[in-house]
């Protein structure tokens, strides 16, 4: 039995530039953290909002590069062990 792979690889693709976008969106976002410490004035209001942003874009880019990651490493194994088993299978091994 062949499975063509090319969607599967789509997908992966398709979830690879989603996480460069987010790459991409972080960089954006965090052009407007300040690294000093503004205690009295209202750039502290606006780093903790700066602060919180970044947290949440970190964590789902973090959750999704490992998705990103394992699920081409799974269609990867896949496609390998399908070539290994065709060949096997024609060969008479």
């Amino acid at each position: 039995m062949n499975i063509d792979f090319r969607p599967f690889f789509g997908i992966g693709i398709i979830l690879a530039v989603v996480v460069i976008v987010m790459i991409v969106y972080r960089k954006i976002v965090a052009r407007k953290e300040d690294d000093t410490l503004h205690f009295l004035d209202s750039g502290a209001v606006q780093q903790a909002v700066v602060g919180h942003k970044l947290e949440a874009i970190d964590k789902w880019g973090k959750l999704l590069t490992v998705i990103t990651v394992v699920y081409l490493l799974l269609v990867g194994v896949a496609y390998v062990y399908q070539g290994f088993v065709h060949t096997a299978t024609t060969t008479g091994v």
